[in-house]
């Protein structure tokens, strides 16, 4: 893999492949740079793309005292931007990634953007009386506590209930049926460093990027599951509404990948959203 520096000494690790304008993906909580591994021999022929282990993730260790927070991650793709000098960035974010995006332009606004992909994602995932859009539309401070409590007890087996037990009923079918998919999931999570996980989740957590919707002022395309884990349609619906110029597609019959389950669509909705002018 390729390194740098953040700016706090912490080494950064990512793959660099293809040729032409710069595609950097954003990866989801407690996954890789190899979540994008499938769309690589298309996007390669059109695109240089950054795929980066997020700190803390991916297996390496964290050699500063740094916590892996949202704010953290938003530095640490500034860093990257600035090291490898690229402008004009079609950026895509997954999950964690797409708020890792919203803090970014927060931070440091849409420079070095030109545009942006967000999939399956909430502004802010804690609900309360006046926010239903965040995960399963009734996960409040309590319930966020609780589910903290249990990352803490068996992190691989809360990380898969998490998704097991939201809205997609066969996701908690297969879940109970110890599927081949999820035992290769819960044996990735087992190997995972949880402390740096567990700090990263509390900031996803207390982060609310609903006025930062408004700022984004380059073209973002939205990809939402139709049966999202975690996310009613309204929340997809909240997020193109608040974002000036978004083009939403919802896929429907797929969950919080909607990207995985539905590849030769995304990677023909991205890539002719990455050439538009």
């Amino acid at each position: 893999m390729e390194h740098f520096r953040a700016d706090d000494g912490e080494t950064l690790h990512l793959k660099i492949s293809g040729s032409g304008s710069p595609l950097v993906l954003l990866h989801g909580w407690t996954a890789s740079h190899a979540e994008w591994f499938p769309y690589l021999v298309e996007f390669n022929k059109h695109h240089t793309v950054y795929r980066w282990d997020a700190r803390g993730h991916g297996g390496h260790a964290l050699a500063t005292a740094a916590v892996p927070t949202v704010a953290r991650m938003a530095r640490d793709l500034a860093n990257l931007l600035a090291h490898y000098d690229l402008r004009d960035v079609c950026a895509v974010g997954h999950s964690m990634g797409a708020l890792t995006l919203w803090q970014y332009i927060r931070d440091f606004g849409c420079d070095r953007l030109g545009r942006i992909c967000l999939i399956d994602q909430s502004p802010k995932l804690v609900t309360d009386d006046d926010w239903q859009h965040g995960i399963y539309g009734d996960f409040d401070v309590e319930r966020a506590r609780g589910f903290e409590s249990q990352l803490q007890d068996d992190f691989a087996e809360a990380v898969l209930r998490l998704g097991a037990h939201g809205l997609n009923l066969r996701a908690r079918q297969k879940y109970e049926e110890n599927a081949k998919g999820w035992e290769k999931s819960r044996a990735w999570l087992r190997q995972l460093d949880a402390k740096p996980l567990i700090a990263c989740w509390r900031s996803l957590t207390e982060a609310d990027y609903r006025l930062v919707l408004n700022e984004i002022t380059i073209p973002a395309l939205l990809i939402y599951g139709g049966e999202s884990n975690f996310y009613h349609a309204s929340t997809a619906y909240y997020v193109r509404d608040n974002i000036p110029n978004a083009l939403l597609h919802i896929y429907e019959g797929t969950d919080h990948s909607p990207h995985q389950w539905q590849r030769e669509r995304f990677t023909r909705d991205l890539l002719a959203f990455a050439a538009a002018t």
